[in-house]
């Protein structure tokens, strides 16, 4: 079951959230207020994008759909330290509707 983990932050380049180069977390995004009450998220994808000469890339570990098929999610793992991925979600609904959206994880090393 997907997590909704908070720490997003709002800036004039979109959604960024901080995670550990260790952690292994789980990310979701509610698509409710977007679709119409009829309609339900029938294919998600995310991708991140890729980093050219990345030793420790980000890994998507698991994606898929939660909430009655309102909200995605997506598991994520690695990256190296000082590094900004961009994690995009598209989904097609069951009305045939299609968005994406984004995010951008900031890879930090929090230990001591």
């Amino acid at each position: 079951m997907a997590i909704n983990r908070t720490g997003f932050e709002q800036s004039n380049v979109g959604i960024t959230i901080d995670k550990d180069v260790e952690a292994q977390l789980t990310y979701t995004f509610d698509w409710s207020e977007w679709l119409p009450d009829s309609d339900e998220v029938e294919s998600s994808v995310y991708s991140v994008a890729a980093r050219r000469n990345d030793p420790t890339p980000m890994v998507i570990e698991s994606q898929g759909k939660t909430n009655l098929n309102k909200s995605t999610f997506v598991e994520l793992s690695g990256g190296a330290t000082g590094k900004v991925y961009i994690v995009t979600a598209k989904v097609t609904t069951t009305d045939g509707l299609v968005d994406r959206r984004n995010f951008r994880v900031n890879v930090v090393d929090r230990s001591a």
